[in-house]
């Protein structure tokens, strides 16, 4: 018969004597006055073994850990050891503090968890060490700091009833003095004398006469590695149509001055996305669409729109004369306001004062300015602007005011070349370029479904998007790797992520989604982080790919990948393979392990 007492932890304290390598339990144990002589196995990767004989057939093996980092760096090998302890010993310096919370907090739920469907097992939770005196009684933060950080007799208790089970707490005190070895070894020798004898009445309730055999304890399957985290970008949204006014690039209105002078020039998409003073003025709405008359009658006090001389071509921007010669002047930072999202008030009102120093004046655009943002698009539930990238979502395949017509399959997708230019470099040279695109209306669209390409526009014009699934998001994300569009490819590659990670097992085995396939077409697409998080997830289901014909194109560097990162590991399997073998080698297995 065999027991294995499974000891961890660390036992320094500045008032012992230095002592061998040897922890307090092997040194407890090795006294000749228990006549024991012990063997030492320094093979083990994270535990010193020593097998002292006891008594006749009956063998003691101690598994010490001296400390926590060593126990978690072959956290697979430690927990198959800890399941396999008949008698637990956390130990942990009474005067230090902080291992006796990281015992608490970390390993004090996971005892718990290993151990709920054995409760007998006894657990000792040992104090070691001397408390220090504290002299006398001080207040100064230095001393209250050093009385704190000792463990009292109370807290080690709580701990031992937090843990439940078979915990005990005891307060060691210097393993070198004599009593306390003894001390020890009693309860050690009282723990496994009444663990032999529960066993030996259950089996002679049950009728057995022979050497009670020891069942072998299910393997204990640790977490699967962590996925990679995959990167994001900030959104450039404002900063687009921001670079959009500065540059004009395809503006289609300039406003001017009485005598049709130019003075700064815009953009009627963006325009009529936040105003619905500007959509009366360039005819998105009609007269009729306008239930309050005071935005009629502010479209008429402050502009005009100039009539064209006829040799003027089709595309020429719209000339709006502005009437009011102060608003006027302050257009420029009003234009800005709108370019920057239609929502920072407070800045255009402290640029409007820098610019207006003469208070009636100040009123008086003011009170334009807010004329003009009367009853524009708004949220449902505020009078507030909508921020742009939700307003503008308006005209996302919306004819109104439309300048390009993308043909896609056998549908016709009406865009705006502002919004395009501003949101895609790759679209901005297009349009201003030699291409044959830069003058054509009608631009024919290939190699894309209509629904990914109206995600592709959707994300254009809301800087949002959400692909209906795997596939599409993958379409998405090799459309805009080839528009050089690299948020919109990370926002893609965390929805393969997620929409794969919320597939159940069982139905990820029977899936068709060749995972493979995505794999491949990420490295091709230079989405290496995509790349990289699909080896993890083939590897933490190696069970289901492994199966699939799917498997046999991964190349052999990935293939070498998979193996080395796959959960459950092989040498999990193996001990699962011969517990089952032992436990019910006739009952139905798992399909998937």
């Amino acid at each position: 018969m065999c027991w294995h007492i499974v000891s961890l932890g660390t036992e320094d304290n500045e008032v012992l004597e230095p002592e061998e390598s040897m922890s307090v339990v092997a040194r407890c144990l090795q006294r000749k006055s228990y006549g024991w002589e012990i063997e030492i196995d320094d093979n083990h990767p994270v535990f010193k073994v020593y097998r002292p004989n006891l008594r006749g057939n009956v063998e003691i093996v101690l598994h010490d850990c001296p400390d926590w980092d060593t126990f978690a760096s072959d956290f697979q090998s430690s927990l198959t050891t800890l399941a396999g302890g008949d008698i637990i010993i956390l130990k942990f310096p009474v005067e230090n503090k902080s291992i006796f919370q990281e015992i608490k907090d970390n390993f004090a739920p996971l005892l718990k968890q290993i151990f709920k469907h054995r409760p007998s097992t006894p657990i000792l939770i040992l104090a070691v060490g001397l408390r220090l005196k504290s002299g006398p009684s001080c207040t100064c933060p230095m001393c209250v700091s050093d009385r704190n950080m000792g463990v009292s007799p109370l807290e080690g208790t709580q701990l031992a009833r937090d843990i439940g089970l078979g915990a005990t707490y005891l307060d060691l005190g210097c393993p070198g003095i004599s009593h306390t070895m003894k001390y020890l070894g009693g309860v050690l020798e009282y723990l496994i004398q009444q663990a032999m004898d529960q066993q030996l009445d259950a089996a002679k309730r049950k009728g057995e006469n022979q050497v009670l055999n020891v069942h072998p304890h299910p393997p204990i399957l640790g977490p699967p590695e962590k996925l990679p985290c995959l990167k994001d970008e900030a959104s450039q949204y404002i900063s687009d149509f921001k670079t959009l006014l500065e540059r004009c690039q395809c503006v289609d209105v300039v406003f001017c001055a009485a005598d049709a002078s130019p003075v700064c020039a815009a953009h009627r998409v963006v325009l009529c996305s936040v105003s619905s003073v500007f959509m009366l003025l360039f005819g998105v709405i009609s007269t009729k669409d306008v239930g309050d008359s005071s935005t009629q009658q502010t479209v008429r006090a402050l502009f005009s729109v100039h009539q064209e001389p006829e040799v003027s071509t089709k595309n020429s921007p719209v000339r709006v004369i502005v009437k009011d010669a102060l608003f006027l002047k302050c257009l420029s930072d009003i234009l800005h306001f709108i370019y920057s999202g239609a929502s920072q008030w407070k800045l255009l009102e402290h640029h409007l004062k820098e610019k207006l120093k003469d208070a009636e004046e100040l009123a008086h655009v003011s009170h334009i300015v807010r004329s003009v943002f009367t009853k524009p698009v708004t949220d449902s539930d505020s009078g507030k602007l909508q921020p742009l990238w939700k307003s503008l979502g308006l005209f996302y395949n919306n004819p109104s005011l439309s300048d390009v017509i993308f043909q896609v399959q056998d549908t016709k997708i009406p865009a705006h070349r502002a919004v395009l230019v501003a949101r895609c470099e790759v679209m901005a040279a297009m349009f201003s370029g030699s291409y044959m695109e830069a003058n054509s209306v009608l631009i024919p669209v290939h190699g894309i479904s209509k629904d990914t390409f109206l995600a592709f526009l959707e994300y254009i014009y809301t800087d949002t998007v959400c692909p209906a699934s795997v596939l599409q998001a993958m379409s998405l994300l090799i459309y805009s790797e080839m528009y050089q569009i690299s948020r919109l490819q990370m926002i893609c590659e965390h929805c393969i992520a997620t929409q794969l990670q919320s597939v159940p097992s069982r139905e990820l085995a029977s899936t068709s989604l060749n995972v493979v396939s995505l794999l491949k077409k990420a490295k091709f697409h230079n989405s290496e982080n995509l790349y990289t998080w699909l080896l993890y997830f083939v590897a933490t289901h190696y069970p289901i790919f492994s199966q699939k014909q799917e498997f046999q194109d991964l190349s052999a560097k990935e293939l070498d990948f998979v193996e080395k990162h796959k959960w459950p590991s092989n040498t999990y399997l193996t001990e699962l393979e011969e517990y089952r073998r032992y436990i019910h080698p006739q009952k139905k297995r798992c399909t998937l392990l």
